[in-house]
């Protein structure tokens, strides 16, 4: 095995976290878990003979690949019998992130609700063609398939996103826009502008993962989502009264959010869907504690491919 030089294998390995970062939270929908793949890949690398490797950044992503892939299949039945609606663990995202339209589309909720309807395979394929170009060839590698199984499950795949991921969406400093609007309008009790902002058939999804009180089921209709959240400002949420729950404007998953806060700790995260005159068409709301982590963390990453 080559364990010649591991200062040269660290650096090498380091200038590619932020892209295997970026494969595992796509594939896995939690910086968490995903984290954890990047754990486990360095482990990987540092123990392989790498004498023999001629493009670190394919077998890399090889290798995180793999191992996002066999984590989700192992998480697949908690997520299924999970409490209430599941969604991704949000994140704080850079300038970077929003600024590359594409690479903001592939981190957003949306879309990584959209990924969460994929089998664990569709996922990761989906990811690795889609999102970070990578070649048919050394996607079969990384998910040990055939050339062509990679082909046919590519192609299911960005057939199965491209029918259900949202058709139009507005652009981002009109997205910036109305989530300003909407944090005032909410803090501020603003039902008539709640409901102006709100597309008819809105939808809130909330994740509480049985841990706080949340609505099990999706919320649907803007006259509702408006009077559920123009309640912010006058009754107590998770045991933080309304005189003690701030919230502030983040970019979350590369585009605009809002993050509550009292008490010492992060209470939930907003994002929206928006289409393309600027109302917002669905609003996803996560509380469960277990997935705040990364925002109470205040790092914001650069996910752009």
């Amino acid at each position: 095995m080559s364990r010649a030089y591991p200062e040269q294998d660290q650096q090498v390995f380091d200038e590619h976290r932020k892209l295997l970062f970026s494969v595992a939270y796509r594939v896995l929908g939690s910086a968490a878990d995903a984290e954890d793949a990047v754990q486990d890949a360095w482990i990987r690398w540092s123990a392989d003979d790498r004498s023999q490797v001629a493009d670190p950044k394919a077998y890399l992503a090889r290798i995180v690949s793999n191992v996002a892939l066999q984590r989700l299949r192992s998480t697949q039945y908690q997520r299924e019998t999970y409490v209430g609606p599941w969604l991704p663990e949000p994140i704080l995202t850079s300038g970077d992130t929003a600024d590359d339209v594409a690479g903001a589309d592939s981190v957003s909720t949306a879309m990584l609700v959209v990924l969460e309807t994929l089998s664990p395979l569709e996922r990761a394929v989906f990811v690795l063609k889609e999102v970070f170009g990578f070649s048919h060839a050394e996607i079969a590698e990384a998910v040990e398939r055939s050339e062509a199984a990679v082909r046919q499950v590519a192609h299911r795949a960005r057939e199965h996103v491209q029918a259900r991921r949202p058709r139009f969406t507005a652009d981002r400093t009109r997205q910036r826009d109305v989530t300003r609007r909407f944090l005032a309008a909410a803090t501020g009790g603003d039902i008539n502008t709640l409901m102006e902002l709100l597309s008819p058939d809105v939808t809130l999804w909330t994740d509480g993962g049985g841990k706080v009180r949340q609505a099990l089921r999706p919320v649907v209709g803007a006259k509702t989502v408006a009077a559920w959240f123009a309640a912010i400002g006058t009754v107590s949420y998770q045991g933080v009264e309304p005189g003690d729950m701030r919230a502030e404007l983040a970019e979350i998953n590369g585009g605009p959010g809002v993050v509550f806060s009292g008490q010492g700790r992060v209470v939930a995260t907003v994002t929206f869907d928006f289409d393309a005159d600027g109302h917002i068409t669905a609003v996803h709301n996560v509380a469960n504690p277990d997935k705040l982590g990364a925002i109470a963390a205040g790092t914001a990453r650069d996910l752009a491919p």
